[in-house]
């Protein structure tokens, strides 16, 4: 893809930060809510740093863990405990998108802080995220058909000019392939589609970990905020595991397995951040900060909700592995379901 993730993470953000601070309401906040008890700038700055380094380890440990483990036998991509686990970090996404960020949508659109007369009458996140998931499903089609076309091409060009290189990346496609050309492109078909997978599912994941980020860091409620480095911890552990594994079959180069997995990792610890040094002019309950939240939020639980079913649990459970085996897909159904359940009462604190 010409776009990498980096970029469009960059246009993101850079949209998000824009009309976070050019629209005039930002420092306006919701009389409505802004009265707390447990509102204490200074309390609530020391826990927010030590959230900054715990999520910090959580989400290197997470997304390393996979390529780290590749070399023990019982953790290769090859056995069944990979795919279990894979299972498992796919419900943690799945639940992700349902439980934390759908919901956090619909609070923000239809809060009493925003006009009632337009956000309180139509269900906005629930349409931001049914097209994020179309659009998601557009370019998820569309980068995949153009990967295949450019393999495709290089093969015949390969084939015409056996001195020719190719793609230097495509050349650890060595265990897809043996010497058969339709297995070769067969072969290099579906690790292009790994990497679509790969590099749509680290997009969705960055731009919702800003978004908590920037969130946690703006807030200044310390009766949540403990709860929240807790959830935040095993919730980046266990997506950061679903992102490595994919990574890991998506067999990229060392520089861009490290450039994906810092991404991963600093992204929401870089919004809490952030949101401490916009906290003098960001206020989480001022009617642009919820509208541009609850917009971005709507749109990711989209993309995570079709990357969790469609690109992961599908792919899985519809391949010949798990078709072959009813024992392997009870174990990864009951793993689907823990770590759904798992996110789900998470939701409790964050």
């Amino acid at each position: 893809m010409a776009i990498t993730s980096a970029t469009l993470f960059k246009i993101i953000f850079v949209f998000f930060i824009l009309v976070t601070l050019l629209t005039p309401q930002a420092v306006a906040d919701c009389e409505a809510q802004s009265a707390n008890a447990c509102n204490n700038k200074k309390k609530a700055l020391p826990l927010k740093l030590i959230a900054v380094f715990a999520i910090l380890v959580c989400s290197i440990i997470g997304v390393t863990l996979p390529l780290v483990t590749r070399s023990i036998p019982a953790l290769n991509p090859e056995n069944d405990l990979f795919v279990i686990v894979k299972c498992f970090a796919a419900g943690i996404i799945l639940g992700t998108g349902f439980m934390h960020v759908l919901p956090d949508s619909f609070d923000m659109l239809r809060s009493d802080c925003l006009k009632e007369k337009l956000w309180h009458e139509f269900p906005f996140s629930g349409f931001v995220a049914m097209f994020s998931a179309i659009i998601t499903m557009m370019v998820d089609s569309l980068a995949t058909s153009a990967y295949t076309k450019k393999i495709r091409t290089e093969i015949i060009s390969s084939e015409s000019n056996p001195a020719g290189g190719g793609d230097q990346e495509m050349g650890g496609v060595v265990n897809f392939g043996h010497h058969h050309p339709d297995n070769k492109t067969e072969g290099q078909s579906q690790l292009l589609r790994y990497r679509v997978i790969a590099m749509v599912l680290e997009l969705g994941i960055v731009v919702h970990s800003v978004v908590i980020g920037l969130g946690m860091g703006a807030s200044n409620n310390t009766c949540t905020i403990k709860g929240l480095i807790a959830a935040l911890c095993f919730h980046q552990m266990f997506e950061g595991m679903g992102l490595g594994g994919c990574i890991l079959q998506a067999q990229y180069k060392s520089l861009k397995n490290v450039t994906m997995m810092f991404f991963f990792s600093v992204t929401t610890p870089f919004g809490i951040v952030l949101g401490i040094a916009l906290s003098i002019i960001y206020r989480e309950n001022s009617s642009s900060a919820l509208i541009t939240v609850g917009l971005l939020n709507a749109s990711s639980a989209g993309l995570l909700i079709y990357m969790a079913l469609v690109d992961l649990l599908s792919t899985d459970f519809m391949s010949p592995r798990l078709q072959g085996s009813v024992n392997l897909q009870l174990k990864s159904y009951l793993a689907v379901f823990l770590g759904a359940a798992g996110m789900s009462l998470m939701a409790k604190w964050a």
